[in-house]
Protein backbone atom coordinates (compact mmCIF):
# COMPACT_ATOMS: atom_id res chain seq x y z
CA UNK A 1 0.00 0.00 0.00
CA UNK A 2 2.58 2.66 0.91
CA UNK A 3 4.59 1.43 -1.91
CA UNK A 4 1.79 2.16 -4.37
CA UNK A 5 0.85 5.32 -2.56
CA UNK A 6 4.70 6.92 -3.07
CA UNK A 7 5.13 5.71 -6.30
CA UNK A 8 1.80 7.75 -7.21
CA UNK A 9 3.35 10.75 -6.01
CA UNK A 10 6.61 10.25 -8.07
CA UNK A 11 5.05 9.65 -11.03
CA UNK A 12 2.87 12.87 -10.64
CA UNK A 13 5.83 14.79 -10.28
CA UNK A 14 7.61 13.45 -13.29
CA UNK A 15 3.89 13.88 -14.90
CA UNK A 16 3.07 17.78 -14.30
CA UNK A 17 6.66 18.68 -15.90
CA UNK A 18 6.15 17.31 -18.74
CA UNK A 19 3.58 19.87 -20.28
CA UNK A 20 4.97 22.78 -21.12
CA UNK A 21 2.56 24.86 -19.34
CA UNK A 22 2.38 28.40 -18.27
CA UNK A 23 -1.04 28.38 -16.43
CA UNK A 24 -3.06 26.67 -14.03
CA UNK A 25 -6.95 26.28 -14.21
CA UNK A 26 -6.55 26.43 -9.99
CA UNK A 27 -9.95 25.99 -8.00
CA UNK A 28 -7.96 25.55 -4.83
CA UNK A 29 -9.34 21.63 -4.35
CA UNK A 30 -7.17 18.76 -3.90
CA UNK A 31 -6.35 18.17 -7.36
CA UNK A 32 -5.44 21.48 -8.98
CA UNK A 33 -3.92 22.01 -5.81
CA UNK A 34 -1.14 19.74 -6.09
CA UNK A 35 -0.33 20.40 -9.64
CA UNK A 36 0.23 24.02 -8.29
CA UNK A 37 2.52 22.80 -5.39
CA UNK A 38 4.71 20.72 -8.43
CA UNK A 39 5.05 23.54 -10.31
CA UNK A 40 4.64 26.76 -8.50
CA UNK A 41 6.24 29.34 -10.75
CA UNK A 42 2.78 28.75 -13.18
CA UNK A 43 0.45 31.43 -13.21
CA UNK A 44 -3.06 29.99 -10.93
CA UNK A 45 -6.53 31.54 -12.57
CA UNK A 46 -9.26 30.93 -10.21
CA UNK A 47 -12.99 32.00 -11.13
CA UNK A 48 -16.18 32.47 -9.27
CA UNK A 49 -19.68 34.03 -9.57
CA UNK A 50 -19.57 37.26 -7.63
CA UNK A 51 -19.16 36.14 -3.97
CA UNK A 52 -20.54 32.91 -4.17
CA UNK A 53 -19.26 29.68 -3.40
CA UNK A 54 -16.21 28.10 -1.43
CA UNK A 55 -12.66 27.67 -3.80
CA UNK A 56 -11.94 30.99 -3.82
CA UNK A 57 -11.31 30.77 -0.06
CA UNK A 58 -9.13 27.99 -0.29
CA UNK A 59 -7.36 29.37 -4.03
CA UNK A 60 -6.63 32.55 -2.03
CA UNK A 61 -4.99 30.66 0.97
CA UNK A 62 -2.71 28.01 -0.89
CA UNK A 63 -1.67 30.71 -3.13
CA UNK A 64 -0.36 32.89 -0.49
CA UNK A 65 1.30 29.45 1.19
CA UNK A 66 2.94 28.54 -2.40
CA UNK A 67 3.42 31.92 -3.25
CA UNK A 68 1.61 31.83 -7.04
CA UNK A 69 1.43 34.25 -9.53
CA UNK A 70 -2.76 34.09 -8.69
CA UNK A 71 -5.29 35.93 -10.91
CA UNK A 72 -9.49 35.68 -9.88
CA UNK A 73 -11.58 35.50 -12.44
CA UNK A 74 -15.08 37.65 -10.53
CA UNK A 75 -18.35 36.32 -12.77
CA UNK A 76 -21.19 38.72 -12.57
CA UNK A 77 -24.38 37.34 -13.15
CA UNK A 78 -25.81 39.07 -16.48
CA UNK A 79 -22.08 37.88 -17.91
CA UNK A 80 -22.96 34.69 -17.06
CA UNK A 81 -25.71 34.42 -18.82
CA UNK A 82 -24.66 36.19 -21.55
CA UNK A 83 -22.06 33.98 -22.10
CA UNK A 84 -24.58 30.52 -22.20
CA UNK A 85 -25.15 31.12 -25.77
CA UNK A 86 -21.57 30.90 -26.88
CA UNK A 87 -20.54 27.74 -24.29
CA UNK A 88 -23.67 25.60 -25.64
CA UNK A 89 -22.59 26.86 -29.49
CA UNK A 90 -18.67 25.42 -28.57
CA UNK A 91 -19.64 22.22 -26.64
CA UNK A 92 -23.16 22.10 -29.11
CA UNK A 93 -24.83 20.49 -25.74
CA UNK A 94 -27.68 21.58 -23.18
CA UNK A 95 -26.37 19.24 -20.79
CA UNK A 96 -27.26 19.97 -17.48
CA UNK A 97 -23.63 20.12 -16.37
CA UNK A 98 -23.09 23.13 -18.34
CA UNK A 99 -22.63 25.92 -15.05
CA UNK A 100 -19.14 23.57 -14.73
CA UNK A 101 -18.49 23.84 -18.41
CA UNK A 102 -19.15 27.93 -17.82
CA UNK A 103 -16.48 27.93 -14.97
CA UNK A 104 -14.05 26.50 -17.26
CA UNK A 105 -14.84 29.12 -19.82
CA UNK A 106 -14.16 32.02 -17.91
CA UNK A 107 -10.93 30.64 -16.79
CA UNK A 108 -9.77 30.12 -19.89
CA UNK A 109 -10.87 33.82 -21.29
CA UNK A 110 -8.92 35.26 -17.68
CA UNK A 111 -5.59 33.31 -18.95
CA UNK A 112 -6.34 33.84 -22.31
CA UNK A 113 -6.00 37.86 -21.39
CA UNK A 114 -3.08 37.60 -18.93
CA UNK A 115 -1.10 35.90 -21.80
CA UNK A 116 -1.09 32.22 -21.11
CA UNK A 117 -1.45 29.71 -24.14
CA UNK A 118 -0.52 26.06 -22.33
CA UNK A 119 -2.87 25.60 -19.26
CA UNK A 120 -3.02 22.55 -17.02
CA UNK A 121 -6.09 21.26 -15.52
CA UNK A 122 -7.00 18.08 -12.99
CA UNK A 123 -8.96 16.58 -15.77
CA UNK A 124 -9.39 12.94 -14.64
CA UNK A 125 -8.46 12.36 -11.47
CA UNK A 126 -11.82 11.98 -9.54
CA UNK A 127 -12.97 9.57 -12.36
CA UNK A 128 -9.71 7.46 -11.81
CA UNK A 129 -9.41 7.91 -8.09
CA UNK A 130 -13.21 7.67 -6.87
CA UNK A 131 -13.35 11.41 -6.19
CA UNK A 132 -16.95 11.52 -6.88
CA UNK A 133 -19.41 10.84 -4.13
CA UNK A 134 -21.74 8.59 -6.82
CA UNK A 135 -18.84 6.36 -7.16
CA UNK A 136 -19.37 4.55 -3.55
CA UNK A 137 -22.98 3.22 -5.06
CA UNK A 138 -21.14 1.49 -7.56
CA UNK A 139 -21.32 -2.25 -7.02
CA UNK A 140 -18.19 -3.22 -9.41
CA UNK A 141 -16.21 0.11 -8.84
CA UNK A 142 -12.80 -1.34 -10.26
CA UNK A 143 -14.59 -2.30 -13.22
CA UNK A 144 -16.20 0.89 -14.12
CA UNK A 145 -12.78 2.89 -13.97
CA UNK A 146 -11.70 0.26 -16.30
CA UNK A 147 -14.31 0.97 -18.56
CA UNK A 148 -14.06 5.12 -18.00
CA UNK A 149 -10.28 5.39 -18.41
CA UNK A 150 -10.40 4.23 -22.08
CA UNK A 151 -13.57 6.83 -22.85
CA UNK A 152 -12.95 9.77 -20.58
CA UNK A 153 -13.74 13.43 -22.42
CA UNK A 154 -13.38 17.00 -21.06
CA UNK A 155 -14.79 19.87 -22.50
CA UNK A 156 -12.04 21.86 -21.53
CA UNK A 157 -10.65 20.51 -24.32
CA UNK A 158 -13.22 21.54 -26.70
CA UNK A 159 -12.94 25.08 -24.70
CA UNK A 160 -8.89 25.32 -24.75
CA UNK A 161 -9.61 24.84 -28.85
CA UNK A 162 -11.88 27.58 -29.16
CA UNK A 163 -9.25 30.13 -27.15
CA UNK A 164 -6.24 28.54 -29.42
CA UNK A 165 -4.93 27.50 -26.24
CA UNK A 166 -3.36 24.11 -25.38
CA UNK A 167 -4.42 22.20 -22.64
CA UNK A 168 -1.99 19.67 -20.60
CA UNK A 169 -3.93 17.01 -18.00
CA UNK A 170 -1.25 15.47 -15.98
CA UNK A 171 -3.65 13.10 -14.16
CA UNK A 172 -4.37 11.51 -17.94
CA UNK A 173 -1.02 10.94 -18.18
CA UNK A 174 -0.36 7.09 -19.06
CA UNK A 175 1.48 5.51 -16.22
CA UNK A 176 -1.18 7.80 -13.88
CA UNK A 177 -3.42 6.07 -15.85
CA UNK A 178 -2.07 2.62 -15.76
CA UNK A 179 -1.51 2.66 -11.81
CA UNK A 180 -4.62 4.02 -11.13
CA UNK A 181 -6.12 0.88 -12.87
CA UNK A 182 -3.83 -1.21 -10.46
CA UNK A 183 -4.94 0.08 -7.23
CA UNK A 184 -7.49 -1.56 -5.24
CA UNK A 185 -10.51 0.13 -4.48
CA UNK A 186 -9.63 0.33 -0.65
CA UNK A 187 -6.49 2.95 -1.40
CA UNK A 188 -8.92 5.33 -3.50
CA UNK A 189 -11.85 5.26 -0.81
CA UNK A 190 -11.46 4.85 2.57
CA UNK A 191 -14.18 6.16 5.65
CA UNK A 192 -12.71 7.67 8.85
CA UNK A 193 -15.41 7.75 11.17
CA UNK A 194 -17.96 9.58 9.77
CA UNK A 195 -16.11 11.17 6.80
CA UNK A 196 -15.66 8.83 4.03
CA UNK A 197 -12.74 10.37 1.76
CA UNK A 198 -12.75 9.65 -1.83
CA UNK A 199 -9.00 10.01 -3.40
CA UNK A 200 -7.39 9.10 -0.49
CA UNK A 201 -4.18 7.63 -1.92
CA UNK A 202 -3.74 11.36 -3.25
CA UNK A 203 -4.24 13.16 0.10
CA UNK A 204 -2.02 10.41 1.57
CA UNK A 205 0.63 11.41 -0.96
CA UNK A 206 0.49 14.88 -0.85
CA UNK A 207 -0.07 15.04 2.99
CA UNK A 208 3.43 16.27 3.91
CA UNK A 209 3.47 18.12 0.41
CA UNK A 210 -0.18 20.67 1.08
CA UNK A 211 -1.21 21.80 4.41
CA UNK A 212 -4.10 19.65 6.40
CA UNK A 213 -6.65 22.12 5.56
CA UNK A 214 -5.99 21.34 1.24
CA UNK A 215 -5.52 17.87 1.82
CA UNK A 216 -8.20 16.81 3.64
CA UNK A 217 -10.79 19.09 2.64
CA UNK A 218 -13.94 17.68 1.36
CA UNK A 219 -15.21 17.39 -2.56
CA UNK A 220 -16.76 20.41 -4.53
CA UNK A 221 -18.14 19.89 -7.50
CA UNK A 222 -16.51 22.51 -9.72
CA UNK A 223 -19.86 24.31 -9.94
CA UNK A 224 -20.67 25.10 -6.15
CA UNK A 225 -17.00 25.65 -5.34
CA UNK A 226 -17.03 28.51 -7.77
CA UNK A 227 -20.87 29.68 -6.77
CA UNK A 228 -21.93 28.77 -10.59
CA UNK A 229 -24.72 26.84 -9.39
CA UNK A 230 -26.73 29.77 -7.73
CA UNK A 231 -27.33 30.61 -12.33
CA UNK A 232 -29.25 27.52 -11.87
CA UNK A 233 -32.71 29.12 -10.10
CA UNK A 234 -31.48 32.53 -11.93
CA UNK A 235 -32.61 30.81 -15.31
CA UNK A 236 -34.98 28.38 -13.89
CA UNK A 237 -36.89 31.70 -12.88
CA UNK A 238 -36.96 32.88 -16.47
CA UNK A 239 -39.19 29.74 -17.57
CA UNK A 240 -42.72 30.12 -16.52
CA UNK A 241 -45.27 27.75 -15.20
CA UNK A 242 -47.24 27.83 -18.93
CA UNK A 243 -44.35 27.67 -21.10
CA UNK A 244 -42.71 24.72 -19.10
CA UNK A 245 -46.27 22.74 -19.00
CA UNK A 246 -46.35 23.18 -22.74
CA UNK A 247 -42.67 21.71 -23.01
CA UNK A 248 -42.81 19.02 -20.85
CA UNK A 249 -46.34 18.09 -22.23
CA UNK A 250 -45.23 18.25 -26.22
CA UNK A 251 -41.52 17.94 -26.73
CA UNK A 252 -39.76 14.20 -27.25
CA UNK A 253 -37.01 15.09 -24.82
CA UNK A 254 -37.03 14.44 -21.16
CA UNK A 255 -35.73 17.77 -19.29
CA UNK A 256 -34.46 17.23 -15.73
CA UNK A 257 -36.21 20.54 -14.93
CA UNK A 258 -36.99 23.77 -16.47
CA UNK A 259 -33.10 25.18 -16.34
CA UNK A 260 -32.31 22.14 -18.49
CA UNK A 261 -35.40 23.49 -20.74
CA UNK A 262 -33.41 27.17 -21.08
CA UNK A 263 -30.26 25.25 -22.04
CA UNK A 264 -32.15 23.26 -25.09
CA UNK A 265 -33.88 26.63 -25.93
CA UNK A 266 -30.62 28.06 -26.48
CA UNK A 267 -28.71 24.97 -28.16
CA UNK A 268 -32.32 24.73 -30.81
CA UNK A 269 -31.28 28.66 -31.37
CA UNK A 270 -27.39 28.47 -31.58
CA UNK A 271 -27.26 24.73 -32.91
CA UNK A 272 -30.14 23.71 -34.67
CA UNK A 273 -32.01 20.18 -34.59
CA UNK A 274 -30.95 17.45 -32.11
CA UNK A 275 -28.72 15.15 -34.43
CA UNK A 276 -30.29 11.59 -35.42
CA UNK A 277 -28.33 8.61 -34.20
CA UNK A 278 -26.11 7.29 -36.99
CA UNK A 279 -25.37 3.40 -37.65
CA UNK A 280 -24.18 1.06 -35.10
CA UNK A 281 -25.28 3.66 -32.43
CA UNK A 282 -28.08 3.29 -29.59
CA UNK A 283 -30.52 5.58 -29.38
CA UNK A 284 -30.39 8.21 -26.43
CA UNK A 285 -33.30 7.72 -24.44
CA UNK A 286 -33.11 11.61 -23.15
CA UNK A 287 -33.38 13.44 -26.45
CA UNK A 288 -33.13 10.26 -29.42
CA UNK A 289 -29.64 11.42 -30.56
CA UNK A 290 -26.88 8.77 -30.90
CA UNK A 291 -25.06 7.42 -28.65
CA UNK A 292 -21.99 4.68 -29.55
CA UNK A 293 -22.10 1.38 -27.75
CA UNK A 294 -19.20 2.19 -25.38
CA UNK A 295 -20.61 5.02 -23.99
CA UNK A 296 -23.30 5.63 -20.95
CA UNK A 297 -23.73 9.48 -21.24
CA UNK A 298 -25.00 11.65 -24.28
CA UNK A 299 -23.38 14.38 -24.90
CA UNK A 300 -25.83 16.40 -26.19
CA UNK A 301 -28.70 16.34 -23.43
CA UNK A 302 -26.60 15.03 -20.53
CA UNK A 303 -28.52 11.58 -19.92
CA UNK A 304 -26.71 9.12 -18.25
CA UNK A 305 -27.62 5.31 -18.21
CA UNK A 306 -27.53 2.97 -15.69
CA UNK A 307 -25.26 0.74 -16.55
CA UNK A 308 -22.79 2.30 -14.23
CA UNK A 309 -24.43 0.90 -11.23
CA UNK A 310 -24.75 -2.52 -12.27
CA UNK A 311 -21.16 -3.37 -13.49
Amino acid sequence: MKDLVLKLKDILYAAVPKNDQMGLLFSGGLDSSIIAAINPCCKAVNVSLESYGEDISHASYLAKVLGLDYFHKRVEIPEAIDVIPKVIKILKTFDPALPNDMVVYFGLEKAKEIGIDHILAGDGSDELFAGYSFMRDIPDLETYIKRISGTMQFSSNELAEFFCMKIGQPYLDKQIIDLALQMSIELKIKKDGQTVWGKWALRKAFEDVLPKRIVWQTKRPLEKGSGMEKIREVLSSKVSDAEWKSASENLPIKFINREHYYYYKVYKDVVGDIPKPEIGENKCPGCGTGIKKNKFHCKICGYVSDWRRSV
